[in-house]
């Protein structure tokens, strides 16, 4: 399905509709235009409350960056990176502090980001709201989509480094790159380095601590 992945959220919440001769569009739920026009400031959650009430098309990651809702198609190529991580990662940490596609909010303008692959610190509890912290996050990595790769390598990575995040990486299955960001401070990355597949990413003097190969990652 072709459809833009992106809606701003100003007034009210949105749901994908099928329209005559278009394959798919956002389009204001009426009900809730009183309730938006009241005064009532948006916030992360009512958003996410509205998303759960979309017919939201199976297989497709959806967040929130800088007040605006991002819906990707997950390719076969993406999860295949996906999992290869995230299995990596299993070798030395328990099921629990590895993460996908969950829910964790970050400094800045509604920021609700459910990444790829995040790893938890060792005795990270979740907040009041029964979310984890972004305080606690480790390790993050991204697998490039094609229609949001600005996001990561923009506000998405503006927002892992306000928010501490020792280790980001960013896979890029359509040039066969790599992108690792390390050493947050003052708002940004201070480390940065870029190779292509079959290089090792060496995290084992970060907060990760270990070895990825990335021989097996997919490309396109």
């Amino acid at each position: 399905m072709s459809w833009s992945p992106c809606v701003s959220l100003y007034r009210a919440a949105v749901r994908i509709e099928r329209q005559p001769g278009r394959s798919a569009t956002m389009t204001v739920l009426e009900d809730r235009i009183e309730m938006a026009e009241s005064g009532d400031e948006l916030t992360l959650d009512m958003m996410f409350e509205w998303l759960e009430k979309m017919p939201i098309p199976e297989g497709y990651k959806t967040e929130i960056v800088g007040g605006h809702i991002f819906m990707t198609p997950q390719r076969d190529t993406h999860w295949d990176i996906i999992a290869d991580i995230y299995d990596q990662l299993r070798v030395k940490y328990p099921r629990k502090r590895v993460k996908s596609d969950v829910r964790i909010d970050y400094p800045g303008h509604l920021n609700g980001f459910a990444s790829d692959v995040t790893l938890m610190a060792e005795g990270a509890t979740k907040n009041a709201d029964g979310r984890w912290r972004c305080e606690d996050v480790q390790f993050v990595a991204e697998v490039i989509s094609r229609k949001t790769a600005g996001n990561d390598y923009g506000p998405k990575k503006d927002a892992y480094a306000a928010a501490g995040v020792p280790v980001y990486l960013i896979v890029d299955p359509y040039t066969g790159e790599w992108h690792l960001h390390t050493l947050p401070g003052d708002g940004k990355y201070h480390g940065s380095v870029c190779f292509g597949f079959g290089i090792e990413i060496d995290l084992a003097r970060t907060a990760v601590g270990l070895v990825l190969r990335t021989d097996e990652f997919p490309r396109g």
